[in-house]
């Protein structure tokens, strides 16, 4: 069985299109089998996406876009700001760039990266999301967290979504051992929001 965060999945295409809100506003997306929840955006991205807090003119960085829901809403949060989207999984990364594109969206874009690799040093964001490949594993996901520490802002603030029963205690635990302030701001259907807030 393949996993979505594959860098190149072998799985053949088979694209489908469906719209969903977010924020109350209407998106159309392509997606594709070998990318993650191709069918309809899953529940933590969209309990992720109704309660994350972003104000125009921030830079966010989506970590594991996938093909773009939260990024594209961020987008859409911040119109004077600039969202970078990142993801392993290429299939993923053109099908979000072509759904900013399907979305008029400008102020976007989603590029190749294992983890945060293909960002410079020293760019910095004011708020970072992500749903964190959990499959890949504890090592991977905590990585993450420690990639976002690092390219925020002092006092921007990282949003996580994570299942309670696939390893959100250990999460909350690296989160406050990596930021100043943590907080789980959201719970629902087995399912906490955390936001970390960098000193």
């Amino acid at each position: 069985m393949e996993h979505y965060y594959t860098n190149q999945p072998e799985t053949e295409s088979r694209e489908q299109t469906f719209t969903f809100t977010l924020r109350g506003r209407d998106f159309r997306f392509i997606t594709d089998r070998g990318v993650f929840s191709k069918d309809r955006i899953d529940f933590g991205s969209v309990l992720l996406v109704e309660t994350m807090e972003i104000e125009d003119g921030m830079d966010v960085l989506d970590i594991g876009c996938g093909y773009g829901p939260m990024g594209m809403a961020a987008s859409v949060l911040t119109p004077h700001g600039n969202v970078k989207m990142v993801d392993i999984n290429e299939r993923a990364v053109s099908l979000a760039n072509r759904n900013l594109e399907l979305n008029g969206i400008t102020n976007a874009r989603a590029l190749v990266s294992d983890r945060l690799q293909s960002l410079a040093q020293n760019e910095r964001f004011d708020v970072v999301i992500t749903n964190p490949p959990i499959r890949a594993g504890k090592k991977v996901v905590h990585a993450i967290f420690e990639d976002a520490h690092k390219h925020l802002r002092s006092g921007g603030a990282l949003w996580v979504v994570i299942q309670k029963k696939q390893g959100a205690p250990s999460a909350f635990a690296r989160l406050q051992e990596l930021f100043a302030e943590v907080e789980e701001v959201e719970r629902k259907k087995g399912y906490a929001i955390f936001r970390a807030i960098k000193e």
